[in-house]
């Protein structure tokens, strides 16, 4: 090494001297220390087993999904009020309460009942599609007690007639 380089470390050494001051020194010793503790605790977590697989979220760009999908989360979480969560949980309890009701009343019971209403219900309407169009084709009737003592005078009809008022007095009795 020769002069000036020799002289240039020294006022460098010098250099350094003067600008480490006790406190500057001490608060290098504390970061130190903490950056030490710091890799203590990271070392002993086994981080390292995880940097592969974060390696890979990085390559792949699923660490970026990973973010946004808790930003989005964190949002939804902040967006969410008291007010809605109970509503939400009275909505769940109302519920939980209305299938309990349909288990005890026996559901099964009450599908059967429907399924019977509903095959009921398709041939009220066929039955009515069906008289309707048979209607349209006919002739007016003549009207008077010569028109009706011939419809009459049809067993069919009578039976239809006798039908027609059974419905009647079933619809008219009182509801149990």
């Amino acid at each position: 090494m020769d002069e000036s380089q020799a002289l240039e470390l020294e006022r460098f050494a010098a250099a350094a001297r003067d600008s480490l001051t006790d406190e500057m020194v001490s608060r290098l010793a504390a970061t130190t220390a903490e950056g030490m503790d710091l890799l203590d605790k990271v070392n002993r977590s086994g981080v390292a087993g995880a940097l592969p697989a974060l390696a890979q979220l990085v390559a792949n760009g699923d660490l970026d999904r990973l973010v946004a999908l808790a930003r989005t989360f964190g949002a939804a979480q902040d967006s969410v009020t008291d007010e809605m969560v109970g509503r939400l949980a009275e909505t769940l309890a109302e519920s939980l309460c209305l299938m309990d009701r349909l288990q005890r009343a026996g559901i099964e019971r009450l599908v059967g009942t429907l399924e019977r209403g509903m095959d009921l219900l398709e041939r009220v309407t066929r039955a009515l599609d069906a008289a309707e169009r048979a209607s349209a084709g006919q002739t007016p009737s003549a009207g008077g007690m010569g028109g009706l003592w011939q419809v009459m005078r049809t067993p069919e009809n009578q039976e239809t007639l006798r039908f027609v008022l059974a419905l009647g007095r079933e619809f008219r009795k009182p509801r149990a």
